[in-house]
């Protein structure tokens, strides 16, 4: 493979703070490779180009960790999974072929990735008694409204999510999406406008009032 790529190293306090608006193949400035696509890249990465895999990674490094920042609650195990993704990318670039797009070859591992760390969670409560993390992020939130996005999210069914969040955040087209899903294109399209309609009513549905406005409202009462 050549010489190996330079040492990877996420911040994930800077990158959490837009994990609701990434989208992948941000361009890299000043950079011979920032005109090469995808593809391109990791054929040259397969061919023995270091500089290659690490113009990938500073396009796909903060989209990667937002898609499981969304997925996961702790930001240090998202951090973690996006550089084991990264690494099985490495591994496995001697027999990567250009038959899908890269970004598609990407959030697939990415997918493998979750899949072993909540059946590793999910074996450390069975036997250890420990909490498994929720679906959704648990983070501090400012603003009301993000926080009722969140929760409504969370209620949809897994794969109606799973398909709303790879197209809404991840903008994966419909056609990648059914390729990562394993399910035909038509029942992508149909699933996405039900979790669309379920998200609309969920929100359209008037919220309990702020644990902030009920302190708010009793202060002005006292």
């Amino acid at each position: 493979m050549g010489d190996a790529p330079a040492v990877f190293v996420l911040h994930s306090e800077a990158i959490d703070q837009d994990t609701m608006s990434d989208a992948p193949g941000n361009p890299v400035p000043d950079r011979s490779e920032s005109s090469q696509t995808d593809e391109q890249l990791m054929g040259a990465f397969a061919r023995g180009s270091s500089d290659a895999f690490d113009a990938l990674f500073l396009r796909y490094k903060q989209p990667l960790f937002g898609f499981f920042r969304r997925r996961v609650a702790d930001p240090s195990h998202a951090e973690e999974l996006t550089q084991e993704t990264f690494l099985a990318v490495l591994r496995a670039a001697s027999r990567y072929q250009a038959s899908a797009l890269f970004r598609t070859y990407l959030y697939a591992i990415g997918f493998k990735v979750l899949r072993s760390y909540r059946r590793k969670a999910a074996f450390r409560g069975t036997f250890w008694g420990q909490q498994p993390e929720g679906r959704e992020p648990a983070t501090l939130v400012t603003f009301d409204t993000e926080l009722l996005m969140r929760q409504a999210v969370g209620k949809l069914d897994r794969t109606e999510r799973e398909i709303l969040m790879l197209r809404e955040f991840e903008q994966l087209s419909y056609a990648e999406i059914a390729e990562l899903t394993n399910l035909p294109l038509n029942t992508v399209r149909s699933r996405l406008f039900r979790a669309r309609e379920a998200l609309h009513d969920l929100l359209s549905t008037p919220a309990p009032k702020s644990a902030a406005g009920q302190v708010i409202e009793s202060e002005g009462r006292s």
